[in-house]
């Protein structure tokens, strides 16, 4: 991936996130080394969410909070988006938010 521009470095992360499992900005800018740079990775998400092969919506803050709702067309989309996977929202966060947590930096350890 070195060769790679940051904001493809994020999406090819984010599409790696499994069906119904969420991850955070700080993850994803965790596992790509540059710790600091969590809004980095919401403006790549906010620049690609209509696009249908980056599933930006199971990217959310650290406390499983839809802090990017607002970026996705339609007042619920993103919350919907998510109750299409089987994860339940109530009052724009993650119910079970560490049962559904998907950490790049476990799962793809050694990739």
């Amino acid at each position: 991936m070195k060769d790679v521009n940051f904001f493809e470095r994020v999406y090819q992360i984010t599409r790696k996130i499994p069906f119904g499992r969420v991850t955070s900005y700080g993850a994803i800018a965790n596992y790509l080394g540059t710790p600091k740079s969590a809004r980095m990775v919401g403006w790549a998400l906010n620049a690609k969410r209509i696009d249908n092969t980056v599933p930006a919506h199971r990217v959310v803050n650290k406390n499983g909070i839809l802090t990017g709702k607002h970026h996705f067309n339609g007042t619920n989309l993103m919350q919907q988006l998510l109750e299409n996977e089987n994860i339940i929202v109530k009052k724009n966060t993650i119910i079970n938010f560490k049962k559904k947590y998907w950490d790049p930096n476990i799962e793809l350890n050694g990739q």
